[in-house]
């Protein structure tokens, strides 16, 4: 690897504040506020949005989209066909 040119990696905490979760990982993000993780060390954290304690599809609260039903209805409500098509 040449020199000077990759960013530092280290350790940051990634905090999902809905879910209550914390993961301590590697990264290459900067942020300004830490938080104390359980051995008493201190890092920085990054608030995030969602993760996987609070995706649906993770949390296993997915809807499954009936597609095939929705294309019927729009073309029963706009009379195209699959004649209309070809």
């Amino acid at each position: 690897m040449r020199n000077g040119i990759h960013p530092v990696s280290r350790p940051v905490v990634f905090r999902d504040r809905a879910a209550g979760f914390q993961l301590l990982t590697r990264s290459t993000v900067e942020s300004q506020r830490t938080v104390e993780w359980e051995d008493g060390t201190t890092y920085p954290v990054v608030d995030v949005e969602i993760s996987s304690a609070s995706h649906p599809f993770y949390t296993g609260t997915s809807r499954v989209v009936d597609t095939a039903g929705r294309v019927e209805r729009f073309q029963r409500r706009y009379g195209r066909t699959t004649a209309d098509r070809h």
